[in-house]
């Protein structure tokens, strides 16, 4: 078997093979060190927006998470924890990375083709890279003209020095939001381009006391209990989100409290009202973001930008607005989701012209007529609220269970039926163009509209539907 990436996906997988007797597989990562996006995103200020006691694994609670919403240190280093606690570390190929994947059908094979040349075969493939593992520029004029220190904020490079510069933000994501707090500390002047504003909500964001670590540790059904109310939480905002979405303006009076608190001019908070339903683009947690924006050393610019030039950035009225440093806070190609890896499976189709009008996946993890591969945070899996971990440890049990029917004598390997693929794409895109998530452009939606990103129901629902590996639903080769 092989894993594709060292994210809580390749990992929370792998855990779960293990630990029911299949311990050969190998882990191929392009990096040299696990963790995925907590590995690679290091800008200042860079936390989880959901709390810890449910972005966790299950089977693995971790009694000493310094807050309620921890830093990217600690998650990262929770995973390293995790992997050497159950031993994975000599699965994993560091510096290894996937440009492709063809699967022999002769032999019931995946063979999988490295940057170096080096080759892997397999008879299961688990492309575990994730939806938000690759940072995205903006297509603006001239980009690459900046004389000045540019980047991605996945990519932050902490060589430059940001004291006394006017800094240019592109992008009011969830990292700006984290990010732009902890510039203005130390930049002279910090301008942040906006697009579209953003929903933000108040975190109740505490750090855990001594007694507390105590607590969870000799009484783990504590923190569990904390967990269960977060989960729940979550629950009440996809259902308000997908289903009654009256029930989400309670969470719009509240965001519309929070920016008369902190922003007392009208002209700012006029910019920084959304004019879209709540949850059409992802709702960002934050306390310190809005307050920062009220402080004479930044400036909000909602001008379209036109270009980029040498010195800075020229707006859509001709105004150039110069910078020492341009950092862009402008997310990920989120429905690429094997990246730049070219599948092929039965017959020499490619993967590449199967999702050409957007990816689409059984459950988000299978596509017919490409046998035995199985996505980890594939299409239609990610949530507008809730743990994405939730949702990952329910693949990893479908993909074990699959793997044990692959593992009987005579059966060479699995291929889902297009019928069914059909019919339950059919069904979540009928769900999704009810939501909320179809109501704006966002990163959750294709040009064409189509939603290829989120799960159009509850997680409760998504256990269900994969709690038993339905063989029916497949075309068993021997």
């Amino acid at each position: 078997m092989l894993i594709v990436g060292t994210g809580f996906g390749g990992i929370g997988t792998a855990i779960e093979l293990e630990r029911a007797g299949f311990t050969d597989f190998t882990i191929l990562e392009s990096a040299d060190g696990p963790g995925g996006v907590w590995r690679d995103n290091t800008y200042p200020g860079a936390a989880c927006d959901i709390p810890s006691p449910l972005y966790s694994f299950s089977f693995e609670p971790n009694p000493r998470w310094p807050k309620r919403f921890s830093p990217q240190p600690d998650i990262l280093a929770y995973l390293r924890r995790v992997i050497a606690k159950y031993g994975l570390e000599p699965h994993i190929r560091y510096r290894t990375e996937v440009t492709g994947a063809a699967f022999d059908e002769d032999r019931g094979l995946w063979r999988v083709e490295t940057k170096s040349g080096e080759t892997f075969e397999a008879n299961v493939f688990v492309p575990a890279v994730g939806q938000l593992s690759r940072p995205v520029l903006p297509d603006i004029p001239n980009r690459e003209s900046f004389a000045g220190d540019t980047f991605h904020s996945a990519r932050w490079d902490h060589g430059v020095e940001l004291t006394g510069k006017r800094v240019a933000v592109v992008g009011t994501g969830a990292s700006a939001v984290q990010f732009v707090p902890e510039l203005r500390k130390h930049a002279r002047h910090v301008t942040v381009f906006q697009r579209t504003p953003p929903y933000v909500m108040a975190k109740s964001d505490p750090s855990y006391r001594r007694w507390q670590h105590w607590l969870f540790e000799r009484l783990p059904p504590t923190q569990l209990l904390g967990r269960l109310r977060i989960f729940l939480l979550a629950e009440y905002a996809t259902y308000a989100m997908t289903r009654h979405q009256v029930l989400a303006k309670m969470f719009e009076l509240r965001t519309a409290q929070l920016r008369r608190r902190h922003i007392k001019d009208r002209e700012l908070r006029a910019k920084l009202t959304p004019a879209y339903p709540l949850g059409c683009k992802r709702i960002l947690f934050t306390n310190d973001y809005l307050p920062a924006l009220a402080q004479p050393d930044v400036d909000v610019e909602t001008r379209r930008i036109a270009e980029i030039t040498e010195k800075g950035v020229r707006v859509e009225d001709g105004t150039e607005i110069e910078a020492d440093v341009l950092i862009y806070g402008t997310g990920f190609a989120a429905t690429q989701f094997l990246g730049r890896m070219e599948v092929r499976g039965l017959g020499g189709r490619s993967l590449d012209d199967e999702w050409s009008g957007g990816a689409r996946a059984y459950l988000g993890m299978t596509v017919p007529g490409f046998p035995n591969l199985f996505c980890v945070y594939g299409p239609n899996t990610n949530l507008g609220a809730g743990s994405i971990i939730y949702m990952i440890e329910r693949q990893a049990r479908y993909i074990r269970q699959a793997v044990e029917r692959l593992a009987r004598p005579g059966v060479s390997y699995l291929d889902v039926r297009p019928e069914v693929e059909e019919r339950y794409d059919r069904e979540v895109q009928q769900r999704l163009g009810h939501s909320v998530w179809s109501a704006c452009t966002s990163w959750y939606r294709q040009a064409d509209g189509r939603v290829t990103t989120n799960w159009p129901g509850l997680v409760t629902e998504y256990d269900r539907r994969t709690r038993r590996f339905d063989v029916a639903d497949y075309r068993v080769a021997g």
